[in-house]
């Protein structure tokens, strides 16, 4: 295959133009960030200096030049959050209510389908098993490693390994898991590492990835494999952040490791186990990588995300996938409200 340069140039200038403004639009940003503070910082140091030794009295800050400093570093903020999240949210809304062809308003018909139709009912239970089984399994294989690595002696090797996953792409980390349950016939060399312990083991290999509701296990495997890493890392630092004096008064009246955990680690570190959680379900609600690079959705394995995908993209139906979409929100918005309650709760108390 011949790539020439002179047909592909509009591309080459576009992507160059990408980077140059990128670049500007990053390095406009940091530079603000740092010559703005520093030219306040300047100023009301050289006021202070000449206040001092002209003997007046300090100059007051003024309230309203601070707000308009504020709003000078939120308004790209808000900007970008109008123009990514809340235009396209309402945006969705509205297609939800109509047609595949966004001509006609059809009210609440999509929504009867997503629980009408058996396949789309298969990824609204595909979706709960994931949200039910990942945060739990993560969280408590995260915290089993943060309490068996703690003080350990290659402590940071360990968790390195650990966490080591998390640097991985969710598709990088799909493929590599694709290959460990590959499949090939009886009788032949198996390059699937799953399939290959079973062969030795006197079994037959078997086709992980089309058997329901095996499938859709077997690529949550893959999820809280990469995200046991992060879990282990907060509940570790929240470990370690449990005063002294608590544990040597607990191992001074006797207590067994057992009770030390269920006594003392659980209740001390239960704000960042429901900070995890809180995390690993909203990412959970969200997968797509996973699916789509394993099995792109078939033999039973389709969760919300990819569906929407589907409908919108593939079948050319914008209002039962932004049905789907809208769905998907609705049910990020009860996690999001209970972590911003806890939040509060902390911060009160």
């Amino acid at each position: 295959m011949n790539f020439d340069f002179a047909d592909e140039s509009p591309k080459l200038f576009m992507l160059l133009w990408g980077l140059v403004a990128f670049v500007a639009v990053v390095g406009g940003l940091l530079l603000l960030l740092d010559v703005v503070p520093s030219w306040f910082a300047r100023r009301r140091e050289a006021q202070l200096v000449a206040a001092s030794v002209g003997g007046a009295p300090l100059p007051r800050r003024r309230k309203p030049r601070e707000g308009l400093f504020a709003l000078f570093f939120l308004l790209p903020t808000v900007l970008l959050l109008l123009i990514g999240l809340v235009v396209p949210a309402i945006r969705t809304t509205l297609l939800s209510f109509m047609d595949g062809g966004s001509q006609n308003w059809v009210g609440l018909a999509n929504y009867r389908w997503m629980f009408a139709e058996d396949s789309i009912v298969r990824v609204l239970v595909n979706t709960l098993t994931w949200v039910i089984l990942v945060p739990l399994v993560a969280t408590s294989m995260g915290l089993l490693y943060a309490v068996l690595v703690d003080r350990a002696r290659f402590e940071s090797l360990a968790k390195s390994l650990i966490f080591m996953p998390m640097a991985i792409s969710f598709v990088g980390a799909s493929i590599i898991w694709k290959f460990v349950y590959a499949y090939r016939g009886e009788g032949q060399d198996q390059i699937g590492l799953l399939n290959q312990i079973v062969v030795s083991l006197g079994g037959k290999p078997q086709q992980w990835l089309l058997e329901s509701p095996l499938n859709t296990l077997l690529l949550i495997v893959i999820m809280v494999w990469i995200q046991a890493g992060f879990a282990m890392v907060v509940l570790s630092a929240a470990i370690k952040a449990i005063p002294a004096d608590i544990v040597e008064a607990a191992r001074l009246d006797g207590v067994t490791a057992w009770q030390m955990f269920w006594r003392i680690t659980l209740p001390s570190i239960r704000p960042a186990l429901i900070v995890v959680v809180v995390t690993l379900s909203i990412a959970t609600l969200k997968v797509f990588d996973i699916v789509r690079t394993t099995t792109n959705g078939l033999y039973d394995t389709s969760v919300i995300a990819n569906e929407m995908y589907n409908q919108a993209f593939r079948y050319g139906e914008n209002g039962q996938g932004s049905a789907l979409a809208v769905f998907l929100f609705v049910l990020v918005i009860p996690i999001v409200i209970y972590q911003i309650r806890n939040l509060r709760q902390q911060r009160e108390g």
